[in-house]
């Protein structure tokens, strides 16, 4: 069958993000495309111990894999939407953004527990301010620690301390058990041996195995749509956290992909482009465009069309979740654009404003801190 052309698209090399690729590869492929996924390091790829927040600001996941596409070299890239900056250089436009995913977060326990059963001072891992506020919001009483990593990476660090503690419980019994051979009266503690239990451990299960821990976490939160994209979802346990109160951070769960304005963008906005997704994650991103959070103030926005108007509802804590504005509002759809930025800007007047400023004065004073003061 003949083909439309060849798309060179630029991707991040991690797992997920490949794997998120692929799904803008095979949607373009059905349509007739030849498309090339083509892997380019970004910053943030580079820089393992910088907290989230502070990469965000500078657009590290994003920015290489742009430059390659505004020097001519690819014809797009694929992002996630939630690590875009809400600017960007003139020249480049949003040309699709396909189906969105599952836009919220959830926690991740070693044995399912929810959010409520977590022992008081659990320790959690996640390096996302909103994340970090929202827990603490609802507990208080949580140790919230910063963790980063691929989605494996970071399961592996909360699955580990428990394996690694019954695998040298069983290799224990498995020695008793070899002491006491001949031993009609002896009982063993378990009825496999430790190599029968590993045969049944998954892959994510036995990299756990050997991992080395540092901090040892309760439980971890992901985005959701991360953890299946990762087809990591089978392997643990985990608990939808609720929107209302989680409120996903802009553009959670959405991948877009930019290119050089023109008419291969124009093409790909035809022929791979989720117009629901699209609205959604338009009014998201023109809120936190307006707020001026960025990835500085933990801000959560969520957006979902429901018939002719945008339910959209906004969350902005400060650091530790102990002061928030928050509000909901149905933005009618055919000018939702301008209803997201008069919604920003009362927002704003209620002290979503001051939250942001204080939160910008912290981060820089963060950074002019001497290291290990």
């Amino acid at each position: 069958m003949r083909t439309r052309g060849t798309l060179r698209l630029a991707t991040r090399g991690s797992t997920l993000a490949r794997r998120q690729a692929s799904l803008v590869k095979e949607a373009l492929e059905d349509r007739r495309y030849e498309v090339e996924l083509v892997t380019v390091e970004t910053t943030g790829d580079q820089i393992t111990d910088e907290l989230i927040h502070r990469l965000g600001k500078t657009g590290a996941f994003v920015r290489e894999l742009d430059e390659r596409v505004l020097e001519g070299d690819l014809d797009g890239a694929i992002h996630s939407m939630k690590d875009m900056p809400t600017e960007q250089p003139e020249e480049l436009v949003t040309a699709a953004v396909p189906e969105r995913g599952r836009p919220g977060d959830i926690l991740v326990t070693p044995d399912g527990s929810t959010l409520e059963e977590l022992p008081d001072g659990a320790t959690v891992g996640t390096s996302s301010l909103r994340r970090r506020a929202e827990l603490l919001s609802e507990r208080p009483d949580l140790n919230v620690e910063p963790l980063r990593g691929n989605i494996d990476t970071r399961l592996e660090k909360l699955l580990a301390p428990a394996l690694q503690e019954e695998h040298q419980q069983r290799s224990e019994a498995d020695k008793e058990r070899k002491g006491n051979t001949g031993n009609e009266d002896f009982e063993a503690e378990y009825d496999r041996t430790v190599d029968e239990w590993f045969d049944d451990l998954s892959e994510l299960e036995r990299q756990a195995l050997g991992r080395e821990v540092g901090t040892e976490y309760d439980a971890i939160v992901l985005a959701h749509a991360g953890l299946e994209r990762s087809r990591l979802d089978h392997y643990v346990d985990y608990q939808e956290l609720p929107r209302s109160t989680f409120v996903p951070a802009p553009g959670q769960g959405a991948l877009a992909v930019t290119a050089r304005d023109g008419e291969t963008a124009r093409e790909m906005q035809q022929l791979i482009d989720h117009p629901r997704s699209r609205v959604e994650t338009t009014v998201e991103r023109t809120i936190l465009a307006e707020l001026g959070g960025g990835c500085i103030a933990p801000v959560g926005i969520y957006a979902v069309v429901q018939g002719e108007y945008v339910h959209t509802t906004v969350s902005v804590f400060d650091g530790d979740g102990e002061e928030s504005v928050t509000g909901s509002r149905d933005l009618p759809i055919e000018s939702h654009a301008e209803a997201a930025r008069e919604f920003a800007q009362d927002l704003a007047d209620r002290g979503a404003a001051e939250l942001i400023d204080a939160a910008r004065e912290d981060d820089v004073s963060e950074e002019d801190t001497p290291a290990g003061k």
